[in-house]
């Protein structure tokens, strides 16, 4: 259903039902009753393009990636991409390159490097870059080979905690009380995924750190929106208290981020016994790579996606796929793993930790398999126009994607428009 070699329809199909079955069973240990879940195709490729079909009073969302991001040519032939979409990342690599903020002068600037070279000089800053590698290359990179070795996501019990019954309410998560630590895409699909069935999730993100408005709107559906600091002590000891009181702890900073802030999983099951812990990276826990930024994108460059997508299809050049398949997948299995130990808390007790990242994911695309795709008409705004609707927010009046399974007794739907950072106060609703 997209100009794609990549079976992203299967992967989106697979993950939006996982969601939708795992809430339909939290439903009946709620009730006792059972209900049907459908996904269709065309409304799950929707969904992992939710932030392309967009709108902001009837026009799109400004961009928000920046001069410099994209694919640029090194000088001993191969390709690296730089991100740069955050305004200080942007800043780290134009000032390593020693180039102005353009795209000439950044491909002009490269193109003096060796590709890996410069991958790892980036690295080295904490800044977010990818060599283009083949398949092979990849799957002979000792990260590479780190990430085959994991499963697709790992859900691990990590501490004693007595059962609690699954609540009450119309929905499956009403009452379920979430607590939303990232930022971009895949984090927050998996925030607004929970919400969809009826989880009050807050949004916590400093005033400090870089977004894209864009995005905050699209994944900002059902929100709360509070802001913390949590380099300030007042700050964070509020974070604790809403953890004493939450049911999810969803976080997608770089490992180890948060601890130094004492919010590793252990703290935080220490701090809330029952806990579900849902930590996100980009490259996983294990390998040389795991402390590296990463982005979906950076993902499709390394891991030889982007490099079949391009040359693959005749390109003289690397290309990205048509979606997000990498961060979508990622935070609707990130909210499978949620709904899943939340379920085993209800029979079982105890506290959570559900770990994925997008390298995993990436990996699981990838082993799906190909179909011929590539001819596949582009499916355009207009396209997919009656899976849309039209919410009005602070930001104006957004005309957005909905919600793709269909659940037969508690639709999936979000009760909150999305709000601009920071609009509530960080405390639960009564």
């Amino acid at each position: 259903m997209l100009p794609t070699n990549f079976k992203i329809g299967t992967a989106a199909s697979a993950v939006i039902g996982a969601t939708a079955l795992a809430a339909a069973e939290l439903w009946r240990l709620r009730t006792g009753r059972a209900q049907s879940v459908a996904v269709d195709m065309r409304a799950a490729i929707a969904a992992f393009r939710s932030e392309r079909y967009l709108r902001v009073d009837g026009q799109p969302p400004p961009e928000h990636r920046g001069a410099i991001f994209g694919f640029y040519r090194a000088g001993d032939g191969r390709f690296i991409q730089l991100h740069g979409a955050m305004p200080h990342h942007r800043e780290g690599i134009v000032k390593l390159l020693g180039c102005e903020g353009t795209r000439e002068a950044a491909a002009a600037a490269v193109a003096k490097w060796n590709a890996e070279e410069l991958e790892d000089a980036l690295a080295a800053q904490v800044l977010p870059a990818g060599m283009v590698r083949s398949r092979a290359d990849w799957q002979a990179h000792a990260h590479g080979r780190a990430v085959s070795a994991l499963p697709l996501l790992e859900i691990i019990r990590i501490g004693d905690a007595r059962p609690e019954p699954s609540g009450e309410g119309v929905r499956p998560l009403s009452g379920v009380r979430v607590l939303d630590l990232t930022r971009v895409i895949a984090g927050p699909v998996c925030g607004r995924t929970l919400a969809s069935y009826g989880a009050d999730v807050m949004l916590v993100t400093g005033p400090h750190l870089a977004n894209a408005p864009a995005l905050v709107m699209d994944t900002g559906l059902g929100k709360l929106s509070a802001s913390l600091d949590l380099r300030r002590a007042d700050d964070a000891e509020r974070l604790r208290r809403l953890i004493g009181e939450g049911d999810v702890f969803c976080q997608s900073y770089r490992p180890g981020a948060l601890a130094r802030h004492g919010f590793a999983p252990e703290d935080v099951a220490r701090l809330r016994p029952g806990i579900v812990y849902v930590t996100l990276s980009a490259y996983g826990h294990a390998g040389p790579w795991q402390a590296r930024r990463g982005f979906e994108t950076l993902i499709q460059s390394v891991t030889g996606m982007a490099h079949e997508q391009g040359f693959g299809a005749g390109l003289d050049r690397p290309q990205h796929l048509p979606a997000q398949v990498v961060d979508h997948g990622t935070g609707y299995l990130a909210a499978f793993g949620a709904l899943i130990a939340l379920a085993r808390r209800a029979r079982e007790g105890g506290s959570y930790l559900v770990r994925v990242s997008l390298a995993q994911t990436g990996r699981w695309v990838d082993a799906l398999g190909r179909v011929d795709g590539l001819r596949t008409p582009e499916l355009t705004v207009e396209d997919m126009d009656d899976l849309l609707t039209d919410s009005e927010t602070p930001f104006g009046r957004l005309r957005h994607v909905v919600p793709a399974p269909r659940l037969s007794e508690t639709p999936a739907f979000w009760s909150r428009p999305a709000v601009p950072l920071g609009t509530h106060e960080a405390a639960w609703p009564p």
